[in-house]
């Protein structure tokens, strides 16, 4: 099992435990404009949440979903946002919310 990480807004995350599936892709933007749901591995998630809410003063509503890769029913593609940069992993597809194993608070994440 690997854990990817997808940072998100508390209100979306529990919209999604409503309906049974996320579908944001990244800050703003949702799966269906974008084609995937971004996401990270635990290395990644700082620069990640930095490039997303660097500049927000508020972090309060930032969540961490921790994602079983087992228990996704789409694809996961590990690709470069850029040629040549690291890959990241991308959902090709809704987050079922029966994937998502814990639901932190994003300051509780970075101690």
């Amino acid at each position: 099992m690997t854990e990817l990480l997808h940072i998100t807004e508390r209100p979306l995350w529990d919209a999604a435990r409503e309906r049974g599936t996320y579908e944001m892709s990244t800050r703003g933007r949702t799966l269906a404009e974008v084609g995937f749901i971004h996401a990270s591995l635990p290395h990644q998630l700082a620069t990640v949440a930095e490039a997303l809410y660097g500049g927000d003063d508020d972090h309060d509503e930032l969540v961490v979903l921790v994602i079983d890769d087992t228990r996704l029913t789409v694809p996961v593609r590990y690709e470069p946002p850029v040629p040549g940069a690291e890959d990241f992993p991308h959902l090709y597809g809704p987050l079922p919310v029966t994937a998502v194993t814990r639901v932190e608070r994003w300051r509780d994440w970075v101690g």
